[in-house]
């Protein structure tokens, strides 16, 4: 499998100079070329050959007096931008026939030098790892890497990135084995919210570290300053990159606990199972900020490659599963509870649940009888899987009919 590893460079003034000139550069040809495109659509709707396309705005354009500093920067990174408008045009047509799971992707668009964030990807003959640690790029020079663990393998692409705090970052693609763990018998069912940020089904606790609601205070200081200096001032650009920077280490703290959380529950669990939620629709509503600082789409994705990669399996159990109307015990369902209900008595058996850990647990039981019943799965109880079964359908599911028992909802009784 491929994957990436992201380290700070620092490169010397000389270097960001460069840095930006290739930036610039590659960002005109990837809009020479998608303009280009669109134009021979529009005309009579052929389209052009990559090569074609690249002797045009690279090869040709740089013996033209209005494009002769293309020549001033690396031809691999321009040649790379074409290779990304190629992909953006590629995951259009996936999107639009189906072939590509999740929302609608539109067609590429021009990119602007006023996006706060930019980035060039070099491949192999574009730059160079020496020996004493520093990383080469073409017609850049040699920049100072800040290695914090060395990669597994020769990395077979590096994209610099220049984020909007204007800070740099190396991002190597290479290719690594799964580090499959040992096997445990431990499965957890889990229950994201925002009072916890998830409630296990082994009773565990996980507070919610809410990091965006504790820096607001910062944040709204430091946008104050920003919305006094005067438009296109030298001290407006300085306060802009005060506020990207506290942004900047919000978003890394968020990053760095969800990476932390989810390598725990991968560690210490063969399967975890957690719902689908739109998280989506729940970014409209008036929890929208919450929702955003809480970063449940993060989770889940990060969950599933580190489970991918252990040889666990991460479990997705259907948004439309009444987690919290089903009783974990006799699994009746007791109807719909306001959200200020936290604890309730069932009424089929009288046990008394807690909202979120009664949710965990039906997940869990939810979770484990689809992956028995997917193909793939044993033919009877107890039985090894032989092989992971293929994960739940992600997006848009067409809203079920009313349930009204575990058995018809798909849970075992026990």
């Amino acid at each position: 499998m491929h994957l990436r590893y992201s380290f700070r460079i620092d490169p010397m003034p000389g270097q960001r100079i460069a840095l930006a000139r290739t930036f610039g550069c590659a960002r005109v040809v990837y809009n020479d070329a998608l303009a280009a495109r669109k134009a021979a659509y529009q005309a009579d709707k052929s389209r052009i050959a990559t090569g074609v396309l690249a002797r045009r705005v690279i090869t040709e354009a740089k013996r033209t007096p209005e494009r002769a500093w293309l020549a001033e920067v690396s031809v691999d990174a321009l040649q790379s931008s074409l290779r990304d408008l190629d992909t953006a045009y590629a995951n259009f047509f996936a999107s639009v026939t189906g072939k590509r799971r999740g929302r609608r992707m539109g067609l590429p668009r021009f990119k602007s030098k006023r996006d706060n964030r930019q980035s060039v990807r070099f491949s192999k003959n574009g730059f160079r790892l020496r020996g004493n640690g520093r990383l080469n790029l073409a017609k850049i020079g040699d920049v100072r890497v800040r290695w914090s663990r060395p990669l597994p393998s020769a990395p077979s692409s590096v994209t610099v990135v220049k984020d909007p705090s204007g800070r740099y970052f190396a991002s190597f693609v290479v290719e690594t084995e799964p580090e499959i763990l040992e096997p445990v018998a431990a499965e957890v069912g889990i229950d994201l919210g925002l009072t916890h940020y998830a409630v296990l089904s082994d009773g565990t606790v996980i507070d919610n570290p809410r990091f965006l609601r504790r820096a607001e205070r910062k944040l709204r200081k430091a946008q104050q300053t920003l919305s006094r200096k005067a438009k296109g001032s030298a001290n407006r650009a300085k306060a802009r990159i005060r506020v990207a920077r506290a942004y900047a280490r919000v978003a890394d703290a968020r990053r760095d606990w969800t990476h932390q959380t989810a390598s725990r529950l991968v560690r210490d669990n063969q399967a975890v199972y957690l719902e689908d939620l739109a998280v989506s629709g729940l970014a409209r509503t008036r929890v929208a900020k919450s929702v955003h600082d809480a970063a449940w789409g993060m989770f889940r994705r990060v969950l599933e490659d580190k489970a991918a990669r252990a040889g666990r399996h991460v479990g997705v159990v259907s948004r439309w599963l009444p987690s919290s109307q089903t009783c974990s015990v006799c699994w009746v369902v007791d109807g719909n509870k306001p959200l200020h209900v936290r604890t309730w008595r069932c009424e089929g058996c009288g046990t008394e649940h807690d909202r979120d850990l009664n949710a965990s647990r039906v997940i869990l039981a939810a979770g484990q009888a689809e992956r028995l019943n997917a193909p793939g799965g044993p033919v009877s109880p107890g039985a090894e899987i032989p092989r992971q079964a293929r994960p739940v359908e992600r997006g848009t599911h067409p809203k079920p009919q009313p349930v009204t028992t575990g058995r018809q909802a798909g849970i075992p009784l026990l």
